[in-house]
């Protein structure tokens, strides 16, 4: 029985596990969590995330080694970023599309406010591209904000580079973090099993079943619209002559995990290593690709806010006019960019997106009990997303390689 097998059997397991003590023991429920199910699923996403930064950042500059120069660099950037930008408006538009037809929120009652979730406000745009610049690249890898990681590699890449022969040394030791991080990961992977089945066990013991029963239309709608997208990026690799039934077969580990943790981050390793060894992504392609999807590409994460805009519409009953349609639309698509890849981020993003829509805040908590349900979902959509992404970037590469190819006969003859 292969990894991600054990994983699927340990999230059913929590399940059943989980509404057995909800319903038959819930005196035993805080007792259990707090010293057995909460600190092993913690002890497990730590365990991850120990490898994500070496594996994030060794990859990173190891693949641009590979790249062509800098040119390349920013051409691989302009392509995946337009991908990125279609594709996300294309899950945006599933989220809003679904919630529309179904109307989630249409005569929903007797819900519990919650009064966990923290409300932050979003920085500014500006802000937010200023902080992409990190000031000290190792504080970066020390506090693993994703994006500043990615831009420091990137500098970095370019200077061995620019060094050549003089980088060798350094290069060698890139290498050297890459797959020490890489076979210390498949160790940490053994536990994952056991992981997955305390957040999944907590998750359900502390939130009940209940909740979802209360809100059953929504956690329909959000399974119709991920599986809409889903079925959407199966498309495209058809479309792109790739054979769906083997991606989806190379990533079942990752799926696995990130259905269990869901964390787009915690499962980076795993995506990046099971798409480069099982589907046979090409390195270069991969080790830019799925870092830099990881921090930006979110299609779980644009369904997710333009459904939950349109919920909250329809519980207050407000008018929904064009003018609110494109407040909701835009926001949801530019804050898809910026949710970090963590359990839960999505609530505390969803502010922007309501803000900016002259929705009312306190909604938010409306949905804050069952997000940690319907978050492994969300994930499974990020991870595939960004995967097919990856794959749209190596196809537009080859196909851009064959016209070169093409034409040099032709310019050949001329000359």
């Amino acid at each position: 029985m292969n990894l991600s097998t054990f994983i699927l059997l340990s999230l059913g397991v929590g399940v059943v596990f989980g509404t057995l003590l909800n319903t038959t023991f819930p005196d035993n429920i805080e007792l259990i969590n707090q010293t057995f199910l909460a600190p092993v699923g913690e002890s497990f996403l730590r365990l991850i995330q120990f490898v994500v930064v070496p594996i994030v950042f060794s990859s990173l500059i190891m693949g641009l080694t590979r790249i062509q120069g800098a040119g390349q660099v920013g051409r691989y950037t302009i392509k995946l970023m337009t991908s990125y930008v279609v594709t996300s408006t294309i899950a945006l538009g599933v989220g809003m599309g679904t919630a529309y037809f179904l109307q989630p929120g249409s005569g929903v009652t007797g819900l519990i406010v919650s009064e966990t979730i923290n409300i932050t406000e979003a920085p500014s745009l500006i802000s937010w591209l200023v902080s992409l610049i990190p000031v000290n690249p190792l504080e970066a890898l020390s506090n693993g904000n994703l994006l500043q990681i990615i831009f420091s590699a990137v500098l970095l890449g370019i200077g061995v580079q620019l060094a050549a022969d003089k980088a060798k040394p350094f290069v060698e030791f890139i290498e050297s973090i890459y797959h020490i991080s890489e076979k210390t990961l498949s160790v940490i992977l053994y536990v994952a099993p056991l992981g997955v089945f305390a957040l999944m066990s907590s998750t359900i013991a502390t939130q009940g079943l209940d909740l979802v029963a209360k809100l059953f239309l929504y956690v329909v709608g959000l399974v119709i619209s991920s599986s809409i997208m889903l079925c959407l990026d199966m498309l495209i690799l058809f479309a792109l002559k790739a054979d769906p039934i083997k991606f989806l077969r190379s990533l079942s580990e990752a799926i696995a995990l990130a259905f269990g943790t869901a964390s787009s981050n915690a499962a980076l390793p795993v995506v990046l290593q099971n798409i480069q060894e099982n589907y046979g992504l090409r390195e270069e392609i991969a080790s830019f690709a799925i870092p830099l999807g990881t921090a930006l590409k979110r299609d779980g994460a644009a369904i997710l806010q333009g459904f939950n805009a349109l919920f909250v519409v329809q519980i207050y009953q407000v008018p929904l006019t064009p003018s609110l349609l494109m407040a909701i639309a835009l926001s949801s698509l530019l804050v898809s960019f910026s949710t970090p890849g963590v359990p839960g981020a999505a609530l505390i993003t969803m502010a922007t997106v309501l803000s900016a829509s002259g929705l009312p805040l306190e909604a938010i908590a409306l949905v804050a009990g069952i997000d940690r349900l319907t978050d492994g979902l969300k994930t499974v959509v990020n991870i595939i997303g960004n995967s097919v992404n990856a794959i749209i970037l190596s196809h537009w590469e080859s196909e851009e390689v064959l016209e070169i190819e093409e034409i040099k006969p032709i310019s050949a003859l001329k000359s």
